[in-house]
């Protein structure tokens, strides 16, 4: 496994690399609509970036429900998966949610990727969904 930092987006050239990933990830790498990709919920989220030479992943954590917080935005560059760079970035933010006192986390993973999750503890549940024309299903994870 490479050498890479996972930290909060604190700056907004923090933010910036992680919204540099997400684009190269969801829009151009699998044709998500940029519309899509970025909402509402950019400003107020917590994000977390991982670096080496430059931002290589990016995931944000936001307030669901009460004591529920959300994963979601999830992207690692294609030429770093399978190095850890995910399970990083998933562990910075199940930290958070557990200090910002969530007990429970729930993200919306697609489907050919649920598997990485299953691996984290994450239990599915429900049917198959579509979202952003790709196939979803939800999971969640108890931190208590």
């Amino acid at each position: 496994m490479d050498d890479f930092e996972v930290r909060v987006a604190e700056s907004e050239r923090d933010r910036e690399a992680a919204f540099a990933v997400r684009h190269e990830v969801f829009v151009d790498e699998q044709g998500v609509d940029e519309e899509l990709e970025y909402d509402e919920h950019d400003e107020t989220a917590v994000h977390v970036v991982a670096y080496d030479d430059g931002p290589i992943g990016a995931a944000r954590l936001r307030e669901y429900e009460d004591g529920v917080g959300k994963i979601e935005r999830v992207a690692v560059r294609e030429s770093r998966r399978e190095m850890g760079v995910g399970r990083a970035l998933m562990a910075a933010l199940e930290r958070r949610a557990d200090a910002m006192g969530f007990e429970t986390v729930v993200l919306h993973s697609q489907t050919r990727v649920a598997e990485f999750y299953r691996e984290l503890d994450y239990e599915r549940c429900g049917e198959e969904f579509v979202e952003a024309d790709i196939p979803h299903v939800e999971m969640r994870k108890s931190l208590e």
